[in-house]
């Protein structure tokens, strides 16, 4: 998560308003359209940070049941699923606390589509409402409580058993990103 020492940043990857990204789990695979259009910010980020394999080989590290699974510490990727699970600090620090070196500024005040509902993609942030760099969480459930806080920036349209199966220490294999109707995209 981010620091209030760290920068502000502002992403430069080019949004085409159709991505969907595509996580690649020990538990199998998640598509979640992104919402470039409501957060887009978030969502370059996400994309940026996902084409740079910067979440591959991450593992889940905070999973509470009918909330939510979040991932996206940079701090798991040297440690064994069981450490994640464990909550142990890693070689880089305790999962859960690590981030990109940056933060970005908060769009859940801005977002017309702002709604934590089952299978909702949303970054994960501290205090500070412009704090989320690149960790992220799937709602186990609807989470309107959230709404006031938390930037979505997305939404499962495949995999909502699999999200449902994540626990702490479940690998990332991969984020990658497709674009909706392109016909290169294949399903495996």
């Amino acid at each position: 998560m981010g620091f209030i020492s760290d920068p502000l940043y502002t992403p430069t990857y080019d949004l085409t308003g159709d991505e969907i990204a595509v996580f690649d789990t020990s538990k199998g695979t998640v598509r979640a359209r992104l919402d470039g259009a409501g957060a887009p910010v978030h969502v370059a980020n996400f994309c940026e940070l996902a084409t740079s394999g910067f979440y591959d080989g991450l593992k889940f590290h905070r999973y509470v049941p009918g909330f939510v699974i979040q991932g996206g510490c940079p701090n798991t990727r040297d440690m064994t699923p069981e450490e994640v699970a464990s909550g142990r600090p890693g070689p880089t620090g305790r999962p859960g606390t690590g981030g990109p070196g940056y933060r970005i500024r908060q769009e859940f005040s801005t977002n017309p589509r702002n709604s934590h509902e089952d299978g909702a993609l949303a970054m994960a942030r501290s205090a500070d409402p412009d704090s989320a760099g690149s960790q992220f969480y799937f709602c186990l459930g609807a989470q309107h409580g959230l709404d006031s806080g938390y930037t979505v920036f997305g939404q499962a349209v495949e995999g909502l058993d699999v999200i449902s199966s994540l626990r702490a220490g479940d690998v990332i294999n991969s984020v990658r990103i497709e674009h909706a109707g392109d016909e290169r995209n294949t399903r495996s």
